[in-house]
């Protein structure tokens, strides 16, 4: 019999832990006798009652396994722990939250005993989210994409299923900073798309702000593209030509007396302050890509393990 492995990453879900939990059982129920199941919690180090109440769940469940952190170490991390956890012939990544139904894995599962490797969810509606999110959603994936060598689907998260050798696959990429959904499509297989509706959140507040979001988009556009970089050479040859059509102005002027040239202080200290943001943006970039190498360098593991619930070694 076949296996399925749910892998939920939690951070200060006491709202909803109780719920996804029992929406996740209930599906898992009803195809229980056609495949075998187990639930991986990931408890990203919780600041409120997330890791009692699945303590409590635990102790009635031994197919519920909860892996506690010591600190919070991300929504990637929380993730790429449970995909190394993970038993399953079919893999599914899925929030707390309940804004990517679980009902859905039984038409997913369909699409994958068909004989696709990754069925990843693609949100037709996004319910309950602000105008602002969704356009920066937006404009992420269009950036993302002119910048990749991979291309990412659009509208997509990191719920999905995926195949027993797609998991080991990404379990064998060493990178610290990972961008999990760009991952799914550098690897390759058979991926398809599922359409669906995404909900409303069933309680509490997102745990991804901008600052995380920002950060989430960083690590897609640096991990999966060298454009910027190259983007910088671009800007640099751009800034050469300026100051050689501005270098040929003055002259021009000094020659046939076009301008007073003593007077154009204005003209100057907006070249030096053009330049001098070039060459800031240009470090910047360039220190993006050099902070990764330094966090990889450093090889500290992505995440350190507080606590192991119903998990045999």
């Amino acid at each position: 019999m076949k296996k399925i492995s749910f892998v939920i990453p939690m951070y200060c879900e006491e709202k909803v832990a109780d719920e996804c939990y029992k929406r996740v059982k209930n599906v898992l129920n009803e195809l229980s006798n056609k495949y075998e199941h187990e639930i991986i919690i990931i408890d990203d180090g919780s600041k409120d009652q997330t890791l009692p109440i699945l303590e409590q769940l635990a102790k009635q469940d031994l197919s519920l396994k909860i892996i506690s952190f010591s600190r919070n170490f991300g929504h990637q991390a929380a993730v790429t722990c449970g995909l190394q956890y993970a038993s399953g012939d079919a893999i599914v990544i899925i929030d707390a939250d309940m804004q990517d139904p679980p009902e859905l894995i039984k038409e997913m599962l369909e699409l994958w005993e068909a004989g696709n490797d990754v069925i990843y969810g693609k949100r037709k509606n996004r319910k309950g989210e602000s105008a602002f999110k969704l356009f920066s959603a937006k404009m992420f994936y269009q950036m993302l994409n002119a910048l990749s060598d991979v291309e990412i689907p659009k509208d997509t998260g990191d719920f999905r299923l995926v195949d027993r050798k797609v998991v080991d696959a990404i379990n064998q990429l060493p990178e610290h900073n990972k961008f999990l959904r760009g991952l799914f499509s550098w690897v390759g297989y058979k991926q398809i798309p599922f359409e669906y509706e995404r909900q409303e959140r069933f309680a509490g507040k997102t745990k991804y702000p901008l600052n995380k979001m920002l950060k989430l988009a960083s690590d897609g556009i640096i991990g999966f593209s060298t454009k910027p970089l190259k983007l910088v050479g671009a800007i640099g040859i751009m800034s050469v030509c300026i100051s050689f059509i501005l270098l040929l102005y003055a002259i021009a002027s000094y020659i046939w007396n076009l301008n007073n040239l003593s007077s154009g202080w204005t003209s100057i200290m907006v070249a030096i302050t053009f330049f001098a943001g070039i060459q800031l943006l240009s470090i910047w970039i360039i220190s993006e890509y050099i902070g990764r190498i330094y966090d990889e360098s450093k090889r500290r593991p992505q995440f350190i393990i507080n606590k192991k619930i119903n998990i045999k070694e």
